[in-house]
């Protein structure tokens, strides 16, 4: 018996962890105990030397000096308080005026909100919430399908896990040992594909299946222009003038900076490029809403003035936190303070901030930031001990006999992380098998970025899948349960049931599985805004000696180097 403990240590540490994480018990006391115990037994094994375990303190210790995990409170601190701050009512009120008028129109727009609130508050629970709240009484009132506006709602609401500056992509960045800049960089070309396919998605629906995702009518639209249109043409015009300012910029932005340095500089990243191009365009946008509306042109409708003064907050708070992570003027941390603090002045702003809901926001930051760092301490005691007696060796020998290669190797992982996400939360999957599965895909070749991006849309999956899909529930506690009166059109309309919550989030979980497909299938959506690698030829090399004679460096005299 106690050859065939020593000898499988390892796998019955693994199987016991998994026993006790889909039972229930607290996930930071479940893996520090069960470190602890098969550390105990290793031992009594004679397979850990006693020495070893006098590394953990100062194991644990490193945990809280990481400076890279400072950026999760900063984040989440400004996801918490833009939630309060009324900029989600604002951007879902004025950006379903502009897309209500066609079918599939308000899907649209939660999907595009979605993708900005994301961007800008890093939170599942406080999109899903905050349009649920305001987005689904409009679509049941207009005849929207109900599993069509769940799903809808829940899924746009987790693009907060892929989108930068995402609370998962730091912790892959962490747990893999690399760059959040650069897990950012890689998340940001497969993030928005997915908003993509998001979009085909409903517009097909709008196509082919029009009665579940009707337009609104026109006595719905709240901004109409004296001659009684909706004045969607001055904001055509407008954002091509925009998109072409951009386009014009990032095409010669090179060259601007050529004429800035006074010398020839080196072609700019692409995502450098792509962070200034918005950000002039943003800037040139806001110049004309301002002089129109200073001197009464009259150039701009309504909802063009509108959508401008709305897009604008969120865009200079994207900036702040994204875009001086790209330009390399920030570090994430630094980003996330800045973002933290733009936050608060956008609420205070809008007269939304008191000292009663800064002090709730920071005890919900409070409580979040310690809940990950109990897990992470448990995940390294319990990691501490996995590789001491080896267990790193026994699951790279468990995906050698898989095949298939690399690809094999994907895919498993894949499918084994999609059926844990059904059962566990993401930071625990992340904690507990991204240090375990990391240096097997490095072993095989596998880029460490490629593969976090790949994890992480797939564990956006987990707050979608039944039977503990986070989204699922943050929509069901603001979704109606019974029926009732509309208080507009006076009409009676049914409550939503937990079945159309959960049939709503199936098209979608496929949707994010074909986009895992396809990250595994083109790399290039995730090299492809990366920064390009300098190459160096090492036979090309030249080092010339410094010119002079006696005194020059490498010149002995008098037994000493002058």
């Amino acid at each position: 018996m106690i050859e065939f403990v020593s000898a499988n240590l390892a796998p019955i540490m693994f199987g016991v962890i998994i026993f006790f994480l889909l039972s229930g018990f607290p996930v930071a006391f479940s893996l520090s105990a069960c470190g602890l115990f098969f550390g105990f037994i290793g031992l009594e094994l004679g397979l850990i030397p006693s020495a070893l375990f006098q590394a953990l303190p100062l194991r644990v210790f490193g945990i809280m000096q990481n400076d890279t995990l400072l950026a999760i409170p900063f984040f989440t601190l400004m996801g918490l308080v833009l939630e309060r701050s009324g900029m989600a009512e604002d951007l879902l009120e004025t950006v379903g005026q502009v897309f209500g008028p066609v079918r599939g129109g308000l899907a649209l727009a939660v999907i595009f909100v979605g993708a900005l609130l994301a961007a800008t508050t890093g939170v599942v629970a406080a999109s899903v919430i905050s349009m649920g709240l305001i987005s689904l009484p409009i679509m049941l009132r207009y005849g929207y399908s109900r599993p069509i506006a769940a799903g809808v709602i829940t899924a746009s609401g987790t693009l907060a896990q892929a989108i930068p500056p995402s609370l998962v992509l730091i912790v892959m960045a962490d747990q893999l040992g690399r760059s959040v800049g650069d897990m950012y960089k890689g998340a940001m070309i497969p993030a928005l594909s997915l908003v993509g396919l998001y979009a085909l998605f409903v517009i097909g629906l709008a196509i082919f299946r029009p009665k579940m995702v009707p337009a609104l009518p026109p006595e719905a639209l709240a901004y109409r222009e004296p001659d009684g249109g909706a004045g969607l043409r001055s904001l055509g015009v407008l954002a091509i003038l925009v998109i072409a300012a951009s386009v014009a910029l990032g095409q010669n932005y090179g060259a601007v900076l050529t004429w800035l340095e006074g010398r020839e500089v080196l072609p700019p990243a692409l995502d450098e490029t792509i962070v200034v191009a918005l950000t002039f365009g943003t800037i040139f946008a806001l110049v004309l809403a301002l002089i129109n509306r200073g001197l009464r042109l009259g150039l701009l409708s309504r909802i063009a003035e509108r959508v401008t003064f709305v897009l604008i907050p969120p865009l200079i708070l994207i900036f702040l936190v994204l875009g001086t992570i790209f330009l390399g003027v920030a570090t994430p941390t630094e980003g996330g303070a800045m973002g933290a603090v733009g936050a608060m002045i956008m609420a205070v702003a809008r007269r939304r901030l008191d000292f009663k809901t800064l002090v709730q926001a920071l005890e919900s930051t409070a409580r979040l930031s310690i809940f990950v760092m109990f897990i992470l301490v448990g995940s390294t005691i319990f990691s501490f001990v996995f590789t001491a007696i080896d267990g790193q060796v026994w699951v790279e020998h468990l995906f050698d006999r898989l095949p298939g290669g690399q690809l094999g190797f994907l895919l498993f992982v894949n499918v084994v992380i999609f059926f844990l996400g059904c059962f566990i939360d993401f930071f625990e999957i992340a904690f507990i098998l991204l240090p375990l599965l990391g240096p097997v895909a490095e072993n095989m070749g596998i880029d460490l970025i490629w593969f976090g991006v790949i994890i992480a849309i797939n564990l956006q999956t987990s707050f979608l899948t039944p039977p503990f899909g986070f989204a699922l529930f943050y929509l069901r506690s603001v979704a109606p349960n019974s029926a009732y009166i509309d208080r507009v059109t006076k009409k009676h309309i049914e409550g939503m049931k937990t079945g159309d919550i959960y049939r709503g989030s199936v098209a979608f979980v496929l949707i994010q599985l074909v986009m895992v497909g396809l990250v595994i299938a083109f790399p290039g959506l995730v090299s492809g805004g990366l920064d390009k690698k300098t190459e160096v030829d090492l036979d090309k090399i030249q080092i010339q000696a410094p010119p002079g004679g006696a005194g020059g460096w490498g010149e002995e005299s008098g037994g000493a180097w002058q």
